[in-house]
């Protein structure tokens, strides 16, 4: 039996998550968490083969919640199931330590081949992806410039972008406002850009909103 553990902060979509892993006789769904400190502490106590893991947690995302599980040393398989874009966050969440990445706008078969793929020890990307891959490694130069980004500067920029003020981030990602404008700072560097108003636009032009 495959056990499971699902991350979402929405509970509509875990039980349609969960509803959609249970037609499968073969997969058990063994606990649920809506947040970064609610997965920590389910997966201190509930031994699982597959972390089914939100990329938009509030608070530390879901690619903190990768860099804990490999700081950790952690053996658990983990499938991001995200409403963001394959072309914009695939590759970033495999670099990361993710084994699989699925949009939740896809096929719900997808979704439970995707976790025995994961169970077997092999990884479950899409042909898209795969694709991505292949034009990576082929052309690792034409990399976008937001791909440098940590996870809390593309945090940053995406609550930027959403229009938040720097307080109002600071408060979601549980930071202080000074810490959030040094990454406001990093992220006008890295994007060669001036102000707010150019980081919505740049995240808009690539589709990161």
């Amino acid at each position: 039996m495959i056990k499971v553990v699902l991350c979402d902060d929405h509970a509509m979509v875990r039980r349609g998550i969960r509803d959609t892993l249970t037609e499968a006789v073969d997969i058990q769904v063994v606990g649920e968490a809506g947040s970064y400190a609610e997965v920590r502490e389910l997966m201190r106590g509930v031994p699982c083969d597959v972390l089914v893991l939100d990329l938009n947690l509030p608070g530390r995302g879901g690619l903190e919640v990768l860099a804990s599980l490999r700081e950790a040393g952690s053996a658990v398989r983990v499938l991001i199931v995200s409403m963001f874009a394959e072309d914009q966050y695939a590759l970033r969440c495999l670099r990361a330590g993710a084994q699989g990445y699925l949009n939740k706008a896809g096929d719900p078969a997808n979704l439970i081949a995707a976790v025995r793929t994961l169970a077997q020890g092999r990884r479950y990307v899409t042909a898209e992806v795969s694709e991505m891959l292949v034009e990576n490694l082929s052309s690792p130069g034409t990399e976008t410039l937001h791909s440098t980004l940590s996870e809390r500067e593309l945090q940053t920029l995406l609550k930027i972008a959403s229009g938040k003020r720097l307080a109002d981030i600071a408060k979601e990602l549980m930071l202080s406002p000074k810490t959030v404008s040094v990454y406001r700072s990093r992220l006008l560097e890295k994007l060669k850009l001036s102000n707010n108003a150019e980081l919505t636009v740049y995240a808009i032009r690539n589709e990161l909103v």
